[in-house]
């Protein structure tokens, strides 16, 4: 219905066959592709030692994030999002995060969602994080938490009504920019930690409502052999789920190249990127 939207704009210059896909593939989940890379942390468990004895506090999930923040800010085809058979470019990289509130069965589980800027180093981003997580786990509700509320609180044969009318919304670009800002679905990219649940990465769907063109699920730490030096090494595995729609997959293998490099070499993300650049138009 409009062709304008608050989180991103229209790509119209993307070669006939893409711009075909989402009228072939007309879901996330039916344009799902998956893959795996084991990377060594070695270098990563490093620099969180290096930068805890300067007073620095630094976790795994800082690093992820930071990384892929950096890969996304470099690569901007992975910051594309499919509404309505339409490719568009978002106009902001954003990052979503599930977490418990505490660890245990009964413990409440929340998502959260933040921005990151093109200048941010991994120490604002791990700044950011710590502050973001805190929040959540000290206030009863979020925002986020208070809009479901709302929704959850209409009698229960208007609830499914009123979910389908908030994507008959997203789909026509009619959606207040209020709850796309609130909406953890609305995102650039997903990450969830399974290893602080003492389990291995899964593959984690991506969502029909939303945006979300990406879900990233790193797993717990383990040791295995490497190959060459023939001596224990600790490594993390980690499995992606991608909307193929957004980019071919030549782009998703350099992408996936580049975040690799990052997780091994932590210390790059210290400094702000010299190479962000805007998606084509």
């Amino acid at each position: 219905m409009f062709k304008k939207r608050s989180d991103g704009r229209l790509i119209k210059s993307i070669y006939p066959l893409c711009k075909i896909m989402p009228y072939i593939m007309k879901t996330r989940n039916d344009s799902q592709v998956y893959y795996e890379d084991k990377i060594c942390i070695e270098k990563v468990e490093e620099y969180i030692k290096k930068k805890r004895e300067e007073g620095v506090k630094i976790s795994h999930m800082d690093v992820v994030v930071a990384a892929m923040s950096r890969v996304a800010l470099e690569r901007p085809g992975l910051n594309r999002f499919i509404m309505n058979n339409r490719i568009y470019a978002r106009k902001n990289l954003t990052v979503s995060l599930a977490l418990k509130k505490k660890l245990d069965d009964a413990g409440i589980e929340t998502t959260v969602k933040f921005k990151i800027k093109p200048t941010d180093t991994i120490l604002d981003i791990a700044n950011q994080i710590h502050e973001t997580v805190y929040a959540n786990k000290t206030e009863k509700e979020n925002n986020t938490d208070k809009l479901v509320d709302k929704i959850m609180s209409l009698p229960n044969f208007l609830i499914a009504g009123a979910v389908n009318f908030l994507m008959w919304m997203d789909k026509h670009n009619m959606l207040p920019k209020g709850i796309i800002e609130l909406s953890p679905f609305h995102t650039s990219f997903f990450v969830t930690n399974m290893g602080s649940l003492g389990i291995d990465s899964i593959y984690h769907h991506i969502y029909n409502f939303g945006t979300t063109s990406v879900f990233l699920a790193m797993g717990m730490k383990k040791e295995q052999l490497d190959v060459d030096s023939k001596e224990p090494q600790k490594y993390i595995s980690f499995k992606f789920v991608c909307d193929e729609r957004i980019c071919d997959g030549l782009y998703y293998a350099r992408s996936f190249s580049a975040f690799r490099r990052y997780m091994l070499n932590p210390e790059l993300l210290e400094v702000a990127s010299i190479n962000v650049k805007e998606d084509i138009k």
